[in-house]
């Protein structure tokens, strides 16, 4: 029938080397430009949906009658719904495949960006941010599993490596992109172009994607099973290994995202378009080093080259905390830190995600929620050290490089030391 092509890919049968999936996986598609769009921008939406809105904060804050502090509750309500959200995201979409609670969860997230749009008030505020994060979790979370259902190996990996860039284009230019809406529109805008762009994107996975998780590769789903499929990967050296070190380096990156403005504007001098625009440049090393990765990981393999990214991003860190604040010492330390995590985040995802085709939702839903808790984790604690907010994201980054190295490295040490 016309439009079956779309729901699911061609099917191949592969043996499992492992014995725990022995389920048909997936003909492995081209990645094209249409397809990394459309992965890119499902994976990216939550963090645009959030920093476009910081340029506007003491304008909404005006607006609603609170301080700039206060509207800090609406980042921590969507982090914590987002983070919440995956969890269950995940495993039904593993029961009921990826289509539906893609597209429910862009409707959802759409009635969030509207609360947004329309509150008179904080609550309301915080209502709509955290309808928005339950809604754009879904797209996060399936995006990855989207991803393992259509490639694996180094196709995975790649695929990975280039959403990452694509990725990294979100937080680099949507504050520049919200400081302009806020001058020509006023900060509801923003709501309102974060809302169109999820409209967008559901239209294009009914065109050109659809189902990717076929129903002869679903497993039934209850309470009892999902803690069971949660713990079950918690215990397995081959996910929580690579998982936690990733969740490490990740954190890093959003104790950036949440120190960086102190440092630039009150520490070094920047206006809000020098923070803009410092943010920008940012997304060219993670380009690069996202380009990068594959082609290493092709020649040298995927968890040699984790590992050096880990190291890099470690040196980055440690640089960082050894030098004196100045805008040359801060940018050069952040460059390297940033090339080191744009060469990890993929590797490491794509080495996580690999060995649970079977369960790629609740994988990748995990994996989030991982990310995500040492985000906020690492943000709380970046705040809590009486020092210079410089001398705290040093602290921060060499901190959880060394975390990330430490478990990365031990972790497959001890595998391979038991190996019969």
């Amino acid at each position: 029938m016309p439009g079956q092509t779309t729901e699911s890919p061609n099917l191949q049968t592969v043996p499992s080397s492992t014995g725990l999936d022995a389920h048909r996986l997936p003909t492995q598609r081209h990645l094209t430009g249409s397809l990394l769009f459309l992965l890119a921008g499902l994976a990216a939406l939550g963090t645009l949906s959030t920093n476009i809105i910081l340029p506007a904060f003491p304008d909404m804050g005006s607006a609603l009658g609170v301080s700039t502090n206060d509207l800090g509750a609406t980042l921590s309500s969507f982090f914590v719904a987002f983070a919440v959200g995956q969890l269950f995201v995940g495993p039904l979409s593993d029961r009921f495949g990826r289509k539906w609670l893609v597209l429910g969860g862009l409707v959802v997230f759409l009635a969030g960006s509207a609360l947004c749009a329309l509150a008179t008030s904080l609550p309301w505020l915080v209502v709509g941010r955290v309808v928005q994060a339950l809604g754009v979790c879904a797209a996060s979370v399936l995006s990855r599993a989207i991803a393992r259902d259509l490639f694996e190996g180094e196709a995975l990996a790649k695929t990975l490596a280039l959403i990452m860039v694509a990725m990294a284009a979100a937080p680099g230019f949507s504050p520049l992109l919200g400081g302009a809406l806020n001058s020509v529109v006023g900060w509801r805008g923003a709501f309102m172009l974060v809302g169109a762009l999820g409209l967008v994107l559901a239209a294009h996975y009914i065109i050109s994607t659809g189902e990717t998780h076929p129903a002869d590769r679903r497993a039934a789903v209850s309470m009892a099973a999902i803690v069971k499929g949660y713990v079950q990967l918690l215990l397995d050296p081959l996910f929580i290994v690579p998982a936690v070190s990733v969740s490490f380096v990740v954190g890093g990156l959003y104790g950036f995202f949440a120190t960086a403005p102190a440092i630039l504007m009150d520490g070094l001098g920047f206006s809000s378009l020098g923070l803009g625009m410092f943010f920008a440049t940012t997304v060219f090393v993670v380009f690069a080093a996202g380009l990068l990765a594959p082609r290493l990981a092709h020649r040298w393999g995927q968890k040699p080259m984790a590992t050096a990214g880990i190291v890099i991003a470690l040196a980055g860190g440690t640089l960082l905390l050894a030098s004196p604040q100045t805008v040359t010492m801060f940018s050069l330390s952040l460059t390297v830190f940033l090339f080191g995590m744009g060469m990890v985040n993929p590797l490491g995802t794509a080495i996580t995600l690999q060995p649970f085709g079977h369960q790629a939702g609740t994988a990748s839903a995990l994996l989030g929620f991982l990310q995500m808790g040492s985000a906020a984790l690492t943000i709380s604690i970046a705040s809590t050290f009486d020092v210079t907010a410089y001398t705290a994201l040093g602290l921060v980054l060499a901190g959880c490089t060394a975390l990330s190295l430490i478990v990365f490295a031990a972790g497959f040490r001890q595998r391979h030391s038991t190996a019969p």
